[in-house]
């Protein structure tokens, strides 16, 4: 942040004077007239589309070809405010990134129905910084304030599709009465004019606008089921840095010894950043017995030689796609007898769960021949009553696992999960998915029913997995898995 401004003589205030650090900013005329005045022209010309553009256009017809006549408002979504004057860093809304390739704030598509029964599709952007009135200066959100946008012309040259200055866009959806739906959640005033455009009058009104826009949001979930090769090579790009990041993590596991998770959490972070976006989700650095707490983020505990370290974690692409890996490490760089005995038992349920990943398998395959595993493990060692069968009809194996075996993996880290269920969680493979197996077991600190020297222990392994034609890639391959090759992988990078 820049230091509070001195505020100099004033006459006549300008158009933009917001409070900023505190303090409300006053000028001149003299200095306002000087400096809408000496600027070179930086407008790009001769840009070539991103290289998602033809994707993106392909993208955008199916969704007009599934709603004809009807007019589809996709908001990018607005900063949010962590703190008084200071803003979250913005991350686009996927169905938005997913259809135009722009990741910027407060844009907005709109598919508008046209005569010959397809949709004119116009994306609505906040212009460049006006340089007349002082906005590019003076204003919090102003070019020399937050960096240069793109200018209208730049950006419909870059994407692909027509522009329009996002002022309008309140006039635009006003301008003739038309069955309109939108993604909800995302911009809260969008959605308040939505809803007053559609004048509601009672519960059952109400209840069939609510029905036009889950339709709309299932439709591209559905329709983001199955990645395309440019997004495919996107999703590899962010496993690929996601692999580098964690052996960023144990090259620094004497720095996160001598501090806490955090140095690991902060490590990671710093792949992702140089790397990509950011992280993809909150990441996951779970030292010791904070292992047994599937979401833990706080990544506050100790690192402590002899414990377990499970990294859960993903870098997410300057595109918006995310990996997402685990891996449980022992700190020391060598199991010891009973954490391999729980590692190589869920090592070998996600080795049965990837072996059930196929084009024409059910989405449920995976997860079920890993739970089987696990269920027989526990059988065998007589933390469960059996027959196995039993405890899998029962569900018993749970107080263990806890958790389903994996989930669809793009854009969003749990992808496209409103989709409709008959094409996902009850449908089956298809070639193009992209979806993550992670079995785990997690014996709890307070949990009796586990023998003592259990308690406390927590490993999962998660590997991203493309189905393809032929069956399976196991996209994080650079990842070691085997208790016998992530000892051999530590060895050769933790430092001696």
């Amino acid at each position: 942040m820049s230091e509070q401004q001195r505020p100099g003589a004033q006459t006549d205030a300008p158009v933009f004077s917001p409070r900023k650090n505190g303090q409300a900013q006053s000028v001149s005329d003299e200095l306002a007239a000087w400096m809408s005045t000496g600027w070179a022209d930086t407008e790009l010309r001769d840009l070539k589309p991103v290289e998602q553009a033809g994707h993106t256009a392909r993208r955008r017809a199916a969704l007009s070809a599934a709603f004809p006549g009807e007019r589809l408002v996709v908001p990018a979504g607005q900063l949010l405010t962590r703190s008084n004057d200071t803003e979250y860093p913005f991350r686009a809304a996927t169905a938005y990134a997913y259809l135009t390739g722009d990741t910027s704030d407060g844009g907005c598509l709109v598919f508008s129905p046209d005569s010959d029964g397809g949709h004119d599709v116009v994306l609505y952007l906040k212009p460049r910084s006006n340089r007349e009135n002082g906005e590019f200066w003076l204003g919090g959100y102003g070019e020399l304030w937050t960096g240069r946008r793109h200018s209208l012309d730049e950006a419909a040259a870059l994407l692909g599709v027509p522009t329009a200055d996002v002022t309008g866009l309140t006039e635009a959806l006003r301008s003739d009465a038309v069955t309109t739906r939108i993604v909800r959640g995302h911009d809260a005033a969008l959605d308040a004019l939505v809803d007053g455009l559609r004048a509601d009058a009672d519960e059952d009104s109400r209840a069939g606008s609510a029905r036009l826009d889950e339709e709309l949001a299932v439709t591209l979930d559905d329709h983001r089921l199955v990645k395309d090769e440019w997004e495919v090579a996107q999703l590899q790009l962010a496993v690929d840095a996601t692999v580098r990041g964690f052996e960023d993590v144990v090259r620094a596991l004497p720095q996160a010894k001598d501090t806490s998770e955090r140095f690991v959490e902060g490590t990671f972070f710093l792949r992702a950043r140089v790397e990509g976006n950011d992280v993809g989700y909150g990441t996951i650095a779970a030292s010791g017995a904070n292992a047994t707490t599937l979401h833990w983020t706080r990544n506050d505990g100790p690192v402590r030689e002899g414990d377990l370290l499970l990294l859960d974690a993903g870098v997410e692409t300057t595109t918006l796609y995310t990996a997402d890996v685990t891996r449980t490490m022992p700190v020391s760089g060598t199991f010891t007898d009973l954490q391999r005995k729980v590692y190589d038992l869920v090592f070998a349920a996600q080795e049965a769960g990837i072996a059930a990943v196929a084009p024409g398998r059910p989405f449920t395959a995976f997860h079920e021949a890993s739970q089987r595993v696990l269920a027989e493990g526990l059988v065998e060692w007589g933390l469960l009553e059996g027959p196995v069968e039993r405890v899998l009809e029962l569900g018993l194996q749970r107080r263990y696992t806890l958790h389903g075996t994996g989930h669809m993996l793009g854009m969003d880290v749990h992808d496209c999960a409103v989709s409709r269920q008959e094409v996902h969680l009850y449908g089956d493979l298809e070639p193009g998915m992209v979806l993550t197996v992670e079995p785990g077991l997690y014996f709890q600190p307070d949990d009796l029913t586990v023998p003592e020297e259990l308690r406390g222990i927590g490993v999962r392994i998660e590997d991203d997995v493309l189905v393809t034609e032929e069956g399976r890639t196991v996209m994080s391959a650079g990842l070691p898995r085997s208790s016998a090759d992530v000892e051999a992988w530590l060895a050769e990078r933790l430092p001696r």
